[in-house]
């Protein structure tokens, strides 16, 4: 009987080999060679060579290892019971994984990735969209701005109602002795139009909030604070304020902030033309409800303010005199303190940029007075 010829320095051990042809077991000597498992038959016959990776374990008891190849169609298998001797195979066999290895590398792989993944939505959210947003907004169609600015104002009437338990109409200007007002209020509005040239024809409305507010949603729909109508003490200081949102609807501000603030979901609805009952709209009014604009956006703002009080003959530093009075912007949620550097800078530009050609009343005092009662209905 002939020894096995087994390379010493290969890891060895013994083992239990069936052939799947009889129904006897062989013992075995087992040799962890660089590229194969071999079985010796203790007559130095080689009963099998099998690939580390074409082999996978079989049932057994927890003392056991059982192997098999991988599609062997004569269903041979090995056991060993030596601990060292299955470690040993553990450790060169990538589909043998009685110690959980590769369960804990996928693991380990799939929290990797599922990180990675986080940190590229959080990044898509904090620099993509902002960028993607900035790079979009001119290429939308003024027809979908109109379109989305007429769904989020619908979401926007209903916020702004909230609250309003006075019992009479959000609107300003519809009842008998407010009529005056409203009249007043559109000679005003539509000079600025008519000197603005603006690509969207305007909707501005003076409602029932005591915030000394305005703002401005897409699609060229403006909304303009009772508190702002009484805070102004000169029409001046009011038509400077609506300019500077103005500057706002012509840069299209709004519209670029609610495809950062909706992101995907307002894009998809653009891209089928379906903005109603989309949940993207109800976060983009209240996004518009809550947003405070950069400092250079306001600062551009501001700048068109001064441009277009200067086109029709109105005093372009108003706005710098409401500013300082009431302190902070037109979207100050929180409110912004008089004093606060800011609003001292952006007053300090506005009175720069203002030259000092003669003005002309935007309305006469009979006018004023009426616009100033446009909310008397109460």
């Amino acid at each position: 009987m002939n020894a096995p010829n087994i390379d010493s320095s290969n890891v060895h051990g013994r083992g239990i080999f069936f052939d799947g042809l009889t129904t006897a077991h062989h013992d075995v000597v087992v040799e962890l060679a660089p590229r194969t498992l071999q079985v010796h038959g203790v007559d130095g016959r080689v009963l099998a060579q099998w690939p580390y990776d074409e082999l996978e374990t079989l049932s057994s008891p927890d003392d056991v290892m059982r192997l098999g190849r991988a599609r062997d169609t004569v269903l041979a298998r090995l056991e060993i019971t030596d601990p060292q001797l299955a470690a040993a195979i553990d450790e060169r066999s990538l589909p043998v994984d009685r110690t959980g290895r590769i369960e804990r590398r996928l693991r380990t792989k799939v929290i990797f990735w599922s990180l990675a993944a986080t940190a590229s939505l959080i990044l898509v959210a904090v620099v993509g969209m902002p960028l993607i947003a900035t790079k979009l907004t001119p290429l939308v169609p003024y027809a979908i701005e109109r379109r989305l600015g007429a769904a989020i104002d619908a979401q926007t009437r209903m916020s702004l109602q909230e609250g309003n338990r006075s019992g009479a109409p959000l609107d300003c200007g519809s009842a008998e002795k407010e009529r005056a007002g409203r009249a007043a209020f559109e000679k005003l509005i539509r000079q600025m139009e008519m000197a603005a040239g603006l690509p969207l024809p305007l909707k501005v409305t003076v409602v029932r909030k005591p915030e000394a507010n305005a703002i401005t949603l897409p699609g060229g729909h403006m909304y303009v604070y009772q508190g702002l109508v009484g805070e102004a003490r000169t029409p001046d200081e009011l038509a400077g304020v609506i300019a500077h949102e103005l500057g706002h609807v012509a840069h299209r501000d709004g519209m670029r902030t609610i495809m950062q603030g909706a992101g995907v979901a307002l894009m998809f609805g653009m891209l089928l033309g379906d903005f109603i009952g989309g949940g993207a709209v109800v976060v983009a009014a209240k996004t518009l409800l809550r947003t405070s604009y950069s400092r250079e956006v306001e600062a551009a703002a501001d700048g068109y303010s001064v441009v277009l009080m200067t086109k029709i003959g109105g005093d372009p530093r108003a706005l710098a005199t409401i500013l300082s009075r009431i302190g902070g912007g037109t979207h100050a949620e929180p409110k912004i303190l008089a004093d606060h550097p800011e609003t001292r800078d952006r007053i300090v530009a506005i009175e720069a940029m203002a030259s000092s050609t003669p003005r002309r009343p935007l309305l006469n005092h009979t006018e004023w007075a009426a616009l100033k009662a446009i909310c008397a209905d109460q």
